[in-house]
């Protein structure tokens, strides 16, 4: 994005409480249970919420989720577990279209501030590709991911802005997507570059 479009989309003033225009559940949603009511920074701070979420996630996904055993050498090195964020990601992503849409609806805005489970839904891809076991003995990846995750949502490098312009709540859902798999990707790949870190 260019400065014009960055100082259009974040500098603008917000309509204090737009949010109470629509239905109770769909805000607690929307608002994933209230963090993107925050009046500064609130997709900073539902970003924020999200990776703090993720790390009991992560902690559920290595006692109960699918798991297999790691191998190296010939040797079991421990077992690894993967997919959960990359589910929850996806059916955040399914499931909040009708939300984000009603919200919007409701309260006749485009892609308001307030609304940050598309931010949620980054953050989640950001660890698909990242087993469980190495979240919770590293939780520096939980800050690593928020960090590149907000470069990429407010930046919108490499093709998310163009889904951004998808019509209605799959433009608001689609460019966070794409922001959570390139922040995976980054830190995946920083894994096999660097694999002492794991």
């Amino acid at each position: 994005m260019n400065r014009d479009e960055l100082k259009e989309k974040y500098g603008k003033k917000r309509v204090p409480h737009e949010w109470r225009k629509t239905d109770w559940f769909t805000t607690l949603v929307v608002t994933f249970f209230g963090s993107g009511m925050s009046p500064k920074a609130p997709g900073t701070m539902g970003s924020l919420a999200a990776a703090i979420v993720a790390y009991p996630m992560a902690i559920l996904s290595s006692r109960y989720w699918f798991q297999y055993t790691h191998v190296i050498n010939e040797q079991t090195t421990g077992t690894r577990s993967y997919g959960l964020f990359l589910v929850a990601a996806l059916i955040v992503f399914f499931a909040s279209i009708p939300f984000v849409k009603k919200a919007m609806k409701d309260t006749g805005t485009e892609d308001p501030g307030w609304i940050v489970i598309d931010e949620v839904c980054g953050i989640f891809m950001s660890l698909a590709f990242i087993p469980a076991e190495i979240i919770i003995a590293h939780p520096w990846i939980l800050a690593a991911a928020f960090g590149l995750f907000r470069v990429f949502d407010i930046l919108k490098p490499l093709g998310i802005h163009k889904f951004e312009k998808f019509p209605g709540a799959w433009g608001v859902m689609a460019d966070d997507l794409l922001g959570g798999f390139y922040t995976g990707i980054l830190i995946w790949l920083s894994f096999i570059a660097f694999p002492f870190l794991g």
